[in-house]
């Protein structure tokens, strides 16, 4: 990231974010609890954590996509204008021309009986004044950006029809097809081998630097994100509990949950003739609908301290800009 991005202005600004989900019986499902971040113009964010995190509510609550049944707390500002509080017309304004979504299945989100041109076409007349001739050449260069040699031959395909490469080729194509400032990525690649993985990436980073878009990545795995964004929020139990640059996160990580999903996804290999325990983290994670007082990490923690079951640890800064929830920093 270089100095004049990090001098500028958060283009989105996310302070005390807090998210539940009523259940039968007047019981609350805590998603998301008291999550504040900033993003700036051209920035890679990765959002990385376990399943059930709150990693996936996060980015549905920044397009306002929320079930029914969800209740919000805090504020999340685009471009200084209210995400939560934006009228209809105003957050249309702001889906796709200025957040977009790249989808995990593309295949669960396209139209089946629609072709992926078309599709890709719809998204532009919604959100761009443009004729339909305009607009089928504006596609065909998409096509063409995100890769496919035969942009007119793809024009015509159905989604069943290709491959899930060239599926989520088109889900790019149609998340940047507006050239949104901000492009949500939810595990975007978890459904693809390595090699895919590396293509799609190699592709967003491409497309990111062209148009100087940026990026929230939301993966359960490190090695996406440590190829990928430059800055790193680990969420457990719907909290960030560390946050900073990929370098420090991933290579001096402070909270002990960050230090077990790093081994966990690190490459453990037995030697021929020697029996080995495949890691894990001891313990389940925490049941949000009842949490107990106290870093809720705690009941898996190797580290863990009597103040720990307590009371929430508070933020703490360590150098520059890691910052940890854990009681082995505060002073």
């Amino acid at each position: 990231m270089n100095s004049a991005v990090s001098a500028a202005a958060p283009m989105l600004r996310v302070r005390d974010l807090t998210v539940s989900y009523e259940q039968g019986g007047g019981h609350k499902l805590l998603a998301l609890d008291r999550a504040s971040l900033d993003l700036r113009a051209a920035e890679t964010l990765g959002i990385f954590g376990e399943s059930g995190s709150g990693k996936s509510t996060l980015a549905a609550t920044l397009l306002r996509l929320l079930p029914a049944h969800a209740r919000c707390e805090g504020t999340v500002t685009f471009r200084n204008r209210d995400v939560l509080g934006a009228p209809p017309r105003e957050l249309r304004e702001i889906r796709g021309a200025g957040i977009s979504l790249i989808p995990q299945e593309p295949a669960l989100t396209l139209n089946p009986v629609m072709t992926v041109g078309d599709q890709i076409a719809e998204v532009l007349r919604a959100h761009l004044t443009m004729n339909s001739a305009a607009r089928r050449e504006r596609t065909r260069e998409l096509l063409e950006e995100v890769g496919f040699e035969k942009p007119d031959e793809i024009y015509h395909a159905y989604p069943h029809q290709l491959s899930g490469g060239q599926r989520q080729r088109i889900a790019i194509a149609q998340a940047m097809s507006c050239r949104p400032a901000l492009v949500i990525a939810d595990e975007a690649t978890s459904k693809l081998d390595p090699v895919l993985q590396a293509e799609i990436l190699a592709l967003m980073r491409a497309m990111g630097q062209r148009h100087d878009t940026a990026f929230l990545l939301i993966s359960h795995n490190p090695a996406v994100i440590a190829g990928f964004a430059s800055r790193v929020a680990v969420m457990y139990a719907g909290r960030i509990i560390e946050a900073g640059t990929t370098h420090d996160v991933f290579r001096r990580h402070l909270h002990p949950y960050t230090e077990a999903l790093v081994k966990l996804s690190g490459r453990h290999l037995a030697r021929p003739g020697v029996r080995s325990r495949i890691p894990s983290i001891d313990g389940e994670a925490p049941d949000t609908s009842s949490l107990a007082p106290g870093c809720q990490f705690a009941p898996r923690c190797p580290e863990k301290m009597p103040v720990c079951t307590e009371r929430d640890p508070a933020q703490t800064t360590q150098g520059a800009s890691h910052h940890v929830r854990c009681f082995k920093y505060e002073a």
